[in-house]
């Protein structure tokens, strides 16, 4: 590799612009779809999640209904005894003070039955949500169910072909040293049309259309030395001549 002529490296360049110009144009086809898809997924995840703490929330009410209720039954029992110690008081001081103790545990009855009440209708609120989320749900699984229909489709139909391309691709770059192919995967993902190495046509840089001047284009033809385009950076392979068929 490291014997390779300077206009052996700009052929391999082209071989491998050419390449990876061919796999674009097989992504452009799959168009939004990979990631449409991908977004669905994402979402779809996110309603499970979503799901999943509506149930821990229900479970979590659940529990602390049952904590009030079992606060309810310890009030009773205690009403009960005070109750029956109430018949065996021995003055109006130890009476007073056992009524107080039952409107207390009555009055913590209440509290207990207005906060199962509050819970009962915050659960309702969760099924409800559950209810609208699962619906969702359903509706973007049968979104991304098609999406993926669509995309497996367009993939089988290319899946050759870019397979063919990968393969070339690999043997391509194994022809291109190191610190030239960063440079070129860098300028690839730089630019909106990932043409990293274009040609000269009609005096004019192919990748930004940028003039390029007569003495730069004899270098380019010499091919004795890398040249880049002075506006863009791309990477300025050969100059195609435009051929006019003289008037008679």
């Amino acid at each position: 590799m490291e014997n390779l002529t300077i206009a052996q490296k700009l052929e391999a360049l082209v071989k491998l612009q050419s390449i990876d110009s061919k796999i674009d144009e097989i992504k452009i086809i799959r168009g939004d779809l990979p990631e449409e898809v991908r977004d669905l997924e994402d979402e779809l995840a996110g309603y499970e999640t979503r799901l999943s703490k509506y149930e821990k929330d229900i479970a979590t009410l659940d529990e602390t209904i049952k904590g009030y209720k079992q606060g309810i039954k310890d009030s009773e029992k205690l009403i009960k005894k005070y109750e029956e110690q109430q018949k065996n008081v021995r003055n109006n001081r130890e009476y007073d003070a056992i009524t107080k103790e039952v409107e207390l545990q009555q009055l913590e009855m209440q509290v207990f039955e207005k906060k199962i009440k509050e819970s009962l209708q915050q659960g309702e609120f969760k099924k409800s949500d559950i209810e609208k989320t699962q619906t969702s749900l359903a509706d973007r699984q049968k979104d991304l169910k098609n999406k993926q229909g669509e995309l497996q489709v367009i993939i089988e139909e290319s899946q050759d072909e870019e397979a063919k391309l990968v393969k070339d691709r690999e043997k391509a770059i194994k022809q291109i040293e190191d610190r030239l192919l960063l440079s070129y995967d860098k300028l690839r993902s730089n630019v909106a049309n990932g043409l990293a190495v274009v040609s000269v046509k009609r005096d004019a840089c192919g990748g930004c259309f940028n003039t390029v001047p007569p003495q730069r284009q004899a270098e380019i033809r010499d091919r004795k030395k890398i040249i880049v385009c002075e506006h863009c950076g791309r990477i300025l392979a050969n100059v195609e001549m435009v051929l006019v068929e003289a008037k008679k």
